[in-house]
């Protein structure tokens, strides 16, 4: 277990991409398959699909054809977990650290973050909500998206698609 909890998924990036995708950290499935969202009930895969950023479902082991569609994945913390809860305070602030200097190197038009409650604990915003941010990164825009995870009841796969297509038309005007 502790072999798995050290294992780093890698990025998933290119510079200028037209959106980053930042997921909070690699949850165990993740690590031990080596492949960003790749667990069963995560529904990043088909939201991603069903919001039009790509033209087939993609499987956690093609992610590196989203380099292809000008779409990225990377994470907050590399540390993988059985839940992003158990991941500190200080984890969320050095991981926001080292987010902003990656974006800053990669120049993506746009950075989505999926989950709020990480978002405010990585940047330091208490008061961020759902959609598109004030703060940027240079002249990267921040867009905060529902966590996709099967955790987030809150949020249903239609009203995911629709979140991430307002950040899918937005990225491509």
């Amino acid at each position: 277990m502790e072999e798995l909890r050290a294992r780093t998924v890698p990025d998933v990036v290119a510079e200028g991409l037209r959106v980053l995708f930042c997921g909070i950290n690699p949850g165990l499935t993740t690590a031990r398959l080596g492949h960003h969202f790749a667990h069963p009930g995560n529904r990043f895969w088909p939201v991603l699909h069903a919001s039009g950023f790509t033209p087939r479902r993609l499987r956690p082991s093609e992610q590196h054809e989203l380099l292809s569609h000008g779409l990225g994945i990377t994470n907050i913390s590399p540390r993988p977990t059985a839940r992003a809860d158990e991941l500190s305070a200080e984890e969320f602030r050095e991981g926001g650290r080292v987010l902003r200097e990656k974006v800053a190197r990669l120049r993506p038009a746009w950075l989505a973050v999926v989950g709020v409650t990480a978002y405010r604990a990585a940047f330091g915003d208490r008061k961020a909500r759902i959609g598109p941010q004030e703060a940027a990164i240079g002249d990267t825009r921040i867009w905060v998206l529902p966590n996709p995870s099967g955790l987030n009841a809150h949020w249903t796969l239609e009203t995911m698609a629709e979140e991430f297509g307002r950040l899918r038309a937005a990225a491509s005007a």
